[in-house]
């Protein structure tokens, strides 16, 4: 059998699936069909022509509408704890001037701007920028502060950029709860038996790299951004964890959490519901 895969270039990611995607697990028959792109444009083909049947997905991008067409695996997940999107600029400003900023993210349906959102219903002056971009742009004056994700996090620094807010953080401290940031998704079209062996699939191969963390390295180079090795090696430290092997019962809560919040806050029209694999 034959399966569409997509997920991000990202560290995270091509450590999870490398050994899926190089041959190095048994895939119980099943030929993945791979693609890798940004966040924000898995994000959209979610819900284009010819969607793919497995995929990677912002938590918040699934909560909108996309639920309905998929449910969340319990294997691959990116959950943590005060490690959310970051909110930087050229220099240091209060929180209580965020309504007047111009604010770069990593588009409009990321959990970074679900996240952003929640703390600053009031920042209406946002503009959505492939993330790799907006480091740059923020630098260069054109906006006041960028919403980081990924790598960014770990290069701002250097960059001259200052840290205004840590999206996980905020969270933590007013919800005491992991942060949700992306999940792995499957077709609810695809046979039960499909989706639970994809599922076990994606667990084998997680388990995979983290019983040989060195094994996956070459396969997230090629696809790292020019990236180095320092940051490649504490972006999967950051992103891949327990809940990346299984959701368990926190993790699972937590995604709930998020979305019950998204709904009380008025972002989403629905509340989604049945959204994960049996």
């Amino acid at each position: 059998m034959k399966l569409t895969l997509a997920y991000s270039t990202c560290p995270n990611d091509t450590f999870i699936f490398d050994a899926l995607a190089n041959g190095k697990i048994d895939t119980e028959g099943i030929d993945f069909d791979i693609s890798l792109a940004d966040i924000d444009v898995l994000n959209k083909n979610a819900v284009a022509a010819n969607p793919p049947d497995v995929t990677k997905i912002s938590s918040n991008a699934y909560g909108i509408d996309i639920w309905k067409n998929y449910v969340i695996l319990d294997s691959g997940s990116a959950l943590g704890r005060n490690n959310g999107p970051l909110l930087v600029a050229k220099e240091a400003f209060p929180l209580s001037e965020m309504d007047s900023k111009k604010i770069l993210i990593p588009g409009v349906n990321t959990t970074a701007n679900l996240l952003f959102t929640t703390f600053f219903p009031n920042a209406k002056d946002k503009t959505p920028l492939l993330f790799s971009k907006i480091e740059g742009e923020v630098i260069s004056g054109h906006y006041d502060a960028g919403l980081l994700i990924h790598e960014g996090r770990f290069t701002y620094q250097s960059k001259g950029l200052v840290k205004i807010a840590d999206m996980g953080e905020l969270w933590e401290q007013k919800f005491g709860m992991p942060i949700p940031l992306g999940s792995i998704i499957a077709k609810r079209s695809l046979p039960q038996d499909i989706i639970t062996k994809v599922d076990r699939i994606i667990r084998r191969s997680v388990q995979y790299s983290l019983n040989n963390p060195e094994s996956p390295m070459p396969y997230i180079r090629d696809n790292a951004r020019e990236m180095d090795d320092t940051v490649m090696r504490n972006h999967i430290a950051l992103y891949v964890n327990n809940f990346s092997v299984s959701l368990g019962e926190e993790g699972r809560n937590a995604i709930t959490f998020l979305y019950q919040k998204a709904f009380e806050n008025g972002l989403y029209k629905e509340l989604p519901e049945g959204i994960f694999a049996e």
